[in-house]
């Protein structure tokens, strides 16, 4: 199978087969995609509606209709030109009753086969957990669990041994904890938790097995085993270890050696001890496995993605063996493209007049990542501290330093870290990790206010020095490498992300705060230099995991071209709402409901949908309770404040049904379909980007119409396949894109646009292929607003125009009215790079053919005369 030109990322679970995967292969075919990138598609726990937290590795899940679904799924794809991609998930597994590796180890502890298969500390210093594994799964203290009858016996009728329910969940027995021969009736009467004897006898059961159950508060401060960020239901798996390796891969590898599968996306590369070590591995693995392929299906490369978050001055370590990422910096690089400079300062100055807090985002980020490292990592530091303790007493150089002394040190120096981690492997240190940690330690001696020579200083210095990757270090610089990354993703994707929202359009996965904007050249700087490294990596706008859709994100950029006249709406609308809620958050909530308005309802409340009004309200107050409980300032998860989560809901009860909030409702509807257009074409240019500069378009499933689709489980909707069908046919008998209005309202134009940049793809590979790219400078007064380029190769040549940064001075292109927005670009043309010396292009976007002058000029008004954007070959 052929490299991939387009992927289509598809979410798999029960309500979602690969059968029904299958039935979606000819309008993904039609539509030009070359490759579905499918979910995890190994067995996951019952009713997994993600796939992430797998229970068996070995087997493709009956929920999704099994391997022979797979099989069928597979030749469907081959017989219309498609390969299939499966995320993978080496990192972790659901430490779930149902995981047989883990119900071993519950059952056997360290003795257990499965033991090693998992990052387990057996050794913790804690009594109570010495050979044991905690089990914070109790709804309550262990005591009240006990005696609310939480922790049952059960022994089924036709079950050898007995077992522990617990809330609904069986646990096994150490084999050792119940007498040989006991008679099944007296042993569930002996140890019945209604009585307090049988209570007592339960609680010593409980105490003789490989694991101690405990609240489910325990686990942040108690956790002996690497979760899977802070998540208790899932555990890190040591994946760096071979024979966990094999076990982990031997499904995928066979389904690629058989031709079923064409590549991989490892999920959270970033979790893995060795990144690096592991990728060498698996590429080896997948190199044989493309040998034994069938002839007709054999690669010249496997394609192989990491699912991974790059800061924006970053790159991905050249010694890893991929084709790149999955594409969030090119969606937060898209996105801050988009966004005009000019609304940076006003919209960050308003943000401090409601929140009253004039820190820098930077050093917001600073306290949320030290409240994570109190509150939610402390185990995880604790051990890491542990380690450097024990390294500090083998010298008689460090043996004073104290883990009191290394913890305050260590904190600071993880609060200050700039990036997910270091990569210091088998191979040692490079410089870029060495320039991380001189970052972090600068950083955390400011915090500490260490001034150079003093004691805080040097132990800050010892303690970078014993991250540099030596060999006697190695226990310590794993758990460090793995603490970063769940540290950071926590930190800020899943807290300042929720709590700093000047706006929320770059709030997003792969984004910085400390990034609002680029320029034009900036941008097309950061694609030459991923198409140099990485030009097979994945471009993407819309994932299962963006906490905003592609289109939510486009139309809220827009108010960066009119931030004063947005901000007079917004604390008018702010004023009006109930004071339940801060000023802070109702803007939040405000920018949603602008950002996510539905293009097809109107401003005036007698004509909204009675039938779908309410659905997405309801959808609003999903994305609200999840925004503010991540938030961590007025709820959270662990600690809910009913009375402000009580506010949250009232506040759109009152949008929705109170007389007076509907009013404020339909003024935010007006506005929200006033920039609606200008959104769209936005829009227009994110997906012309995407489809068209160095890399493979990952199309998000159900994004090719408008996506204002909010944070997960909103992003996972179920979607409407036959109202695509049914546009993409009509569409694809046309000669040119239907630019009308309507096709604007509905999303079938975003289609069409999809639908058109990949077809010039297939029936022109060699410039998108492999071809170069060229930025092409603009002249005249609008030069700022373009964004255009050439992609070459073996003779042929693509010219891509599109707009930044001047949507609202193009809404003419959605409203009906070209001409309007033509006339904005005024003297403004292109000029043609003197090694592309084409003066007729194709546009195959409208058919039409577009000439430059003698003088190699193109007007920008002639190149988009009908339209935002341009794709035109060389005729």
């Amino acid at each position: 199978m052929s490299t991939p030109q387009a992927t289509a990322r598809l979410q798999l679970h029960a309500g979602f087969t690969l059968d029904d995967a299958c039935a979606q292969v000819d309008y993904y075919a039609d539509l030009g995609v070359s490759h579905l990138y499918l979910s995890p598609i190994t067995r996951a726990r019952a009713g997994s509606t993600h796939g992430y937290d797998v229970i068996d590795h070995a087997v493709v899940s009956p929920e999704l209709g099994g391997e022979p679904a797979l099989l069928r799924l597979a030749s469907a794809a081959r017989a219309r030109g498609l390969g299939l991609i499966a995320d993978i998930v080496p990192n972790h597994m659901a430490a779930h009753p149902t995981n047989a590796w883990w119900r071993d180890v519950l059952a056997n502890g360290a003795a257990s086969a499965w033991s090693a298969y998992f990052d387990i500390d057996w050794n913790r210093p804690a009594p109570a957990l010495r050979n044991k594994v905690l089990l914070p799964v109790l709804g309550d203290p262990y005591g009240a669990s006990l005696e609310r009858g939480a922790i049952t016996p059960q022994w089924d009728p036709d079950a050898a041994v007995p077992e522990l329910d617990v809330h609904g969940q069986r646990y096994p027995l150490t084999p050792s904890s119940v007498p040989r021969g006991a008679a099944r009736e007296a042993w569930l009467r002996e140890h019945d938790p209604a009585e307090g004897p049988g209570r007592q006898r339960l609680h010593e059961l409980l105490e003789r097995q490989h694991y101690r159950l405990a609240w489910w508060r325990t686990a942040p401060d108690q956790i002996n085993w690497r979760r899977f960020f802070e998540i208790s239901e899932l555990v890190g798996v040591r994946v760096e270890d071979e024979a966990v390796f094999d076990a982990v891969h031997a499904l995928v590898l066979r389904l690629t050696a058989q031709g079923v599968l064409d590549g991989l996306r490892i999920d959270h590369i970033d979790g893995l001890a060795s990144p690096g070590g592991y990728l060498r591995r698996l590429s080896a693995r997948l190199a044989q496995a493309n040998a034994s392929r069938p002839a007709a299906l054999r690669q010249d490369q496997p394609y192989l993605v990491v699912e991974k978050i790059l800061a924006h001055d970053e790159a991905l370590d050249p010694r890893w063996q991929t084709d790149g990422t999955t594409g969030y910096d090119f969606m937060d690089q898209v996105s801050a493209v988009l966004h005009a400079p000019q609304g940076e300062a006003p919209l960050r100055s308003f943000w401090q007049e409601l929140t009253g807090d004039d820190r820098d985002p930077t050093e917001q980020l600073r306290a949320a990542r030290v409240r994570m490292l109190v509150r939610h990592f402390p185990a995880e530091r604790q051990a890491l501290v542990g380690c450097l303790a024990q390294i500090a007493s083998k010298d008689v150089r460090t043996r004073d330093w104290t883990a009191t002394a290394i913890d305050r040190a260590l904190s600071a120096l993880l609060a200050a870290f700039p990036v997910y981690r270091t990569y210091a492997e088998d191979e040692g240190s490079n410089p870029a990790d060495a320039h991380r940690r001189n970052t972090a330690v600068q950083g955390a001696a400011l915090a500490l206010a260490a001034r150079e020579g003093s004691a805080d200083a040097t132990l800050l210095a010892q303690i970078a020095e014993w991250f540099n990757g030596q060999p006697e270090h190695a226990t310590a610089l794993r758990r460090f490498q793995q603490l970063t990354p769940p540290l950071a993703a926590k930190a800020l994707e899943d807290t300042l992300f929720y709590r700093y929202g000047p706006l929320l359009s770059r709030n997003e996965v792969g984004a910085s705060p400390a990034r609002f904007c680029l320029s034009g050249d900036e941008f097309f700087q950061a694609c030459a230099a991923r198409a140099r490294t990485h030009p097979r990596a994945m471009l993407a706008t819309a994932t299962h995991d963006h906490k905003r859709g592609e289109d939510t994100r486009a139309r809220l950029a827009v108010l960066t071209e009119m931030p004063q006249r947005w901000l007079e709406a917004a604390r008018g609308w702010i004023d009006a709402m109930p004071a339940g809620l801060t000023r802070a958050d109702r803007y939040m909530l405000i920018q949603t409901l602008v950002g996510a308005w539905p293009c097809d309802w109107r401003a005036d409340p007698s004509d909204w949908p009675a039938d779908r009004l309410q659905p997405w309200l309801d959808r609003v107050a999903q994305w609200q309770e999840k925004a503010l409980r991540e938030a961590k300032l007025h709820t959270s998860w662990t600690d809910q404040d009913p009375a402000y989560e009580a506010a949250a809901k009232a506040c759109l009860a009152w949008l929705g049904h109170d007389a007076d909030g509907r009013a404020v409702l339909a003024s935010m509807a007006a506005f929200a379909l006033e920039i609606a257009p200008a959104g769209m074409v936005n829009s227009f240019t994110q997906t012309l980007l995407r489809c068209t500069l160095p890399g493979v378009p990952d199309l998000y499933q159900g994004t090719e119409l408008w996506d204002f689709s909010l944070v997960d489980p909103d992003n996972r909707r179920p979607v409407d396949y036959g109202l695509r069908a049914r546009l993409l046919a009509d569409g694809s008998r046309e000669v040119a894109m239907d630019l009308s209005e309507s096709a604007w309202r509905t999303g079938a134009v975003k289609q069409a646009l999809i639908h058109r940049l990949l077809l010039a793809r297939q029936r022109t590979p060699a410039p998108f292929a492999a071809g170069t790219l060229h930025a092409v400078q603009a002249e005249g007064s609008q030069a700022d607003h373009v964004l255009a380029y050439v992609r070459q190769h073996e003779g042929q040549s693509a010219l891509i125009v599109g707009a930044r940064t001047c949507a609202l001075r193009l809404t003419g292109y959605v409203n009906g009215q070209p001409g309007e927005a033509r006339a904005f670009w005024g003297d403004t043309a292109l000029r043609l790079p003197a090694a592309s010396p084409i003066l007729s292009w194709h546009d195959a976007l409208t058919g039409r053919r577009v000439r430059a002058g003698a003088d190699g000029l193109l007007p920008v008004s002639e190149v988009l005369r009908d339209g935002p954007a341009a794709l035109c070959l060389s005729a």
